[in-house]
């Protein structure tokens, strides 16, 4: 049979003592503050004078630790034939007893001399404790002397001094997990203006020096920072109230709607005589609905002259919690604890008082003040910030705390019954001085408790677990529920170890049901984008359009970006739309109307030839060689029809020939032109006696000319092909809300050259219709080609600023539109007056008309 024990001590009674084989020692905090008659003359409490305020919630973390020993003792496979028991010291606050009672845990019974023992009864196996970070440690400094572990149900502090090892084993998550939860909980709900409170110690330095720059860098700053120092309100109790009227006044008069409140177990309490003040002081504004935010150090409590204080000032709190579950049996562990049924309980009496406001009789005084405790008062009557029924985070602690000691001590038991063999008739004990081999079985402890949880410590000592997010839920009868919202779970994933139910959180009455907003000012909209503001904070901005080309598609945006090249800005430039595909196209009015004046135009053109033609041997036809008039009508007529390349879909092959072919046409309708004006220059000179000019005049000069100078335009679109041909392509950039089709020439000095040599033939035309313009009317139509001349080039000099001061379809219906607009003025003033006798006036159509006129 496997034993682990030590001979029977003779039981002692110290503050609270429970006889056994291996003992627990436990240093709670119980007490709050001392009370004076002069401290609460408006509300004062319901207590003796002078008495010690107990923190009444409190009580169930020794009903935890009782709780589990009971069942450990009443369990046949944990530590069988071992009785485990314990002792329990109040630190009440203080530093000197906190470090007298962890001396008396380590020293004889009855016998306070450090560092020495003398009987081997009372074996201390653990201490479980403390509450706060500076009782923590002041316990260590004493048990780190007798490498004894010490199970912290609260936060432990962060040491700094390296050669003192402590054997801290914490029975929470690190605090760290708590200030991410924190962190995504902001960035969850996008608060980024808050207010910070919290105790001016340590935590105030680590908070400001390792997690505010973390806040800051994720977009979230403070209001205010403030601290409280360690308060008394026994006697500096107006230096408390005036600290509170400060700090009130910022809370209330801050527009940050969410409230970090970073404490202790008893900083509720304070909390409490924060939101009180309205009611204290009427020249105090009255309460605002501010979402608190509470750390899992800190539970809903209150102290006995605050029991009937509103609570639903905290109504729609968050606050993060130690993960715990219920447990089957407390309730009904709970519901039988009475002063009657627990005689060996040193502070029931204490705490039953205050929790039910009466007192017990004096058996030596006979005095009795006030109602009789009769010891059937019912736990559950009393309100949830008293006393709760359910099962508490640092209960549950402490509970975890004492399963985690025995299975590592039945570890330890049995890894030494098996190195070796039991010797007949002897018993093993557990002395002291072997204490420090259980912090092996303690570091590697790992079970499930009665709730179904897994209780195992990481290489830090730290118990692996999350953090509950709890979303306090208040009643006009002092009663609270407490609802879960979401959990903080470090064994997931970074970006889901966070989770939160949004719809199941009650907000304060104030929010109308609404999720609070806590920003330093409004949030800039979609279409804007945030500005910083000198001297401010980085969390408070202004609000500024984004420039024009770019968009911005969420709240608070850092600066806006452009659309993809085939999407462009909305009108709000809150998102992005497609671009319309642009081009000119056969189906809307503008491209109608020049396909039309191209067609009709090319009709008139089809016309005139065919007049021609049919007139081909009258005089008006044969002067100024008829063969230039068939070339220059047919060069014309192409010149219409070429216009129509520019109209609809740029292809490769409407590219590769749109400007070429308008360039060559043109060029050889100009040709024709400069050629008819030479031949009635050259005409009238050879009419002079003895002039040499007679030879030139004919049809090679001509033929000649039309084709040297077509040929020479030619030659620079054979090259323009050649080097760099035009190519279909979409413009997404020239117009912001369009994709132009276009054809890109590729050479734009090839494109000015072809426009250049047209424009030197034209004006060439020009200069000698000009000159011949005086010359009789029966040998030259200069007059026609001069007026002609002078209308094509004021077209296409107008044409070269309109051309490059437009975008997309409409340059290009410039350029259809200075095609069609030259060529029918040079059809016009060419042809019309002509085709006006040939039709209209046939009479005129003779020599002898034509001979008159020249005289």
């Amino acid at each position: 049979m496997l034993e682990c024990r030590i001979p029977d001590p003779n039981p002692i009674l110290l503050k609270y003592y429970q006889p056994g084989d291996l003992i627990f020692g436990g240093i709670v905090s119980q007490v709050f503050f001392l009370t004076s008659p002069a401290e609460f003359n408006e509300h004062p409490p319901q207590i003796s004078l002078d008495e010690l305020i107990v923190v009444t919630k409190n009580y169930q973390h020794i009903l935890a630790l009782i709780f589990a020993i009971k069942e450990l003792n009443e369990n046949p496979h944990i530590l069988p034939n071992v009785t485990l028991g314990f002792n329990i010291y109040d630190s009440y606050l203080d530093a000197k007893w906190t470090y007298h009672a962890a001396m008396q845990l380590t020293s004889s019974r009855n016998r306070l001399v450090p560092n020495y023992k003398c009987d081997t009864q009372d074996n201390l196996i653990t201490v479980i404790g403390g509450l706060n970070s500076q009782m923590s440690l002041q316990i260590a400094n004493i048990l780190s002397n007798y490498k004894m572990s010490q199970l912290v149900y609260g936060f432990a502090p962060e040491t700094t001094d390296k050669t003192q090892e402590y054997s801290f084993y914490r029975m929470v998550p690190y605090e760290a997990l708590q200030y991410r939860g924190i962190l995504q909980l902001f960035l969850h709900f996008k608060w980024t203006w808050a207010g910070f409170i919290t105790e001016n110690n340590e935590n105030r330095e680590r908070f400001e020096h390792k997690i505010l720059p973390v806040f800051s860098e994720s977009g979230i700053c403070f209001a205010f920072i403030e601290t409280y120092p360690y308060l008394s309100f026994e006697e500096r109790l107006p230096e408390t109230i005036d600290w509170l009227m400060e700090i009130y006044d910022k809370v209330m008069s801050s527009i940050a709607n969410a409230m970090i409140y970073y404490g202790d177990v008893n900083s509720m309490i304070l909390l409490r005589w924060l939101l009180f003040l309205p009611e204290m002081e009427e020249s105090v504004q009255k309460l605002k609905g501010k979402v608190w935010i509470l750390t899992a150090q800190m539970e809903f409590t209150t102290s006995v002259y605050q029991k009937s204080w509103d609570i639903q000032v905290l109504h729609g709190a968050i606050s993060f919690t130690i993960h715990f579950n219920e447990l089957p049996l407390f309730h009904q562990f709970l519901q039988d604890r009475n002063p009657s049924s627990a005689i060996e309980d040193g502070f029931i009496k204490a705490f039953w008082r205050q929790a039910f406001n009466c007192v017990f009789p004096d058996a030596v005084l006979d005095n009795v003040v006030g109602d009789i405790c009769t010891g059937k008062e019912s736990l559950e009557s009393l309100p949830g910030p008293f006393f709760e029924m359910t099962m508490v985070g640092h209960s549950y602690s402490i509970y975890n705390a004492v399963y985690a000691v025995a299975h590592a001590l039945h570890a330890m038991c049995l890894s030494r019954y098996k190195n070796r063999a039991m010797m007949d008739g002897k018993r093993r004990e557990l002395q002291n001085n072997r204490l420090w081999q259980l912090h092996h079985f303690l570091q590697h402890v790992s079970f499930n408790n009665s709730a179904g949880d897994k209780i195992f410590f990481n290489h830090n000592r730290e118990l692996v677990g999350g953090f509950d997010v709890i979303n306090l839920i208040t009643f006009p009868n002092q009663s609270f529920i407490r609802v879960k919202v979401g959990r903080m779970d470090p064994q997931l994933p970074v970006d889901q170890a966070f989770s939160i139910k949004e719809d199941a959180i009650v907000w304060h009455s104030c929010f109308n049901k609404v999720q609070p907003i806590s920003v330093c000012n409004d949030n800039c909209a979609p279409g804007y984008r945030k500005t910083v503001l000198e001297r401010r904070p980085s969390c408070c901005y202004s609000c500024i359009p984004c420039p024009e080309g770019k968009i911005s598609n969420q709240m608070d945006i850092v600066d806006c970006f452009q659309c993809q090249e085939d999407y462009h800005p909305n009108k709000y430039q809150n998102s992005c739309i497609p671009k319309a595909v642009n081009f000119l196209s056969y189906d809307e009015p503008l491209g109608v109307g020049l396909t039309v004046s191209a067609i009709f135009l090319s009709f008139i053109s089809i016309l005139m030839v065919v007049i021609v033609v049919k007139n081909h041997n009258t005089p008006l036809v044969k002067a100024n060689n008829r063969n230039l008039t068939y070339t220059l009508l047919l060069s014309l007529l192409l010149c219409f029809l070429c216009a129509l390349l520019f109209i609809g879909a740029p292809g490769k092959v409407t590219c590769l020939f749109r400007q070429t072919a308008f360039g060559i046409m043109f060029s050889v309708a100009v040709s024709c032109v400069l050629a008819k004006t030479i031949t009635v220059v050259l005409a009238f000179m050879a009419t002079k006696p003895g002039s040499s000019m007679r030879k030139w005049v004919g049809k090679r000069l001509a033929i000649s000319i039309v084709l040297s100078c077509s040929f020479i335009q030619l030659g620079i679109c054979t090259v323009w092909l050649a080097i760099a041909p035009p190519f279909p392509e979409a413009d997404m950039n020239s117009v912001s809300e369009e994709i132009l089709l276009k054809c890109n020439e590729a050479s734009l000095t090839m494109f000015y050259c072809v426009l250049s040599y047209l424009g030197l033939l034209a004006i060439a035309s020009f200069c000698v219709a000009f000159h011949a313009r005086k010359l009789p009317n029966s040998f030259n139509e200069a007059k026609f080609i001069t007026f002609s001349m002078l209308v094509f080039c004021s077209v296409w000099l107008s044409f070269v600023p309109s051309y490059l001061s437009t975008k997309g379809k409409y340059m290009v219906a410039v350029e259809v539109f200075s095609i069609l607009a030259s060529t029918a003025g040079l059809l016009g003033c060419i042809f019309v007056p002509k085709f006006y006798i040939i039709v209209m006036r046939p009479e005129l159509n003779n020599k002898e008309h034509l001979r008159r006129s020249n005289i």
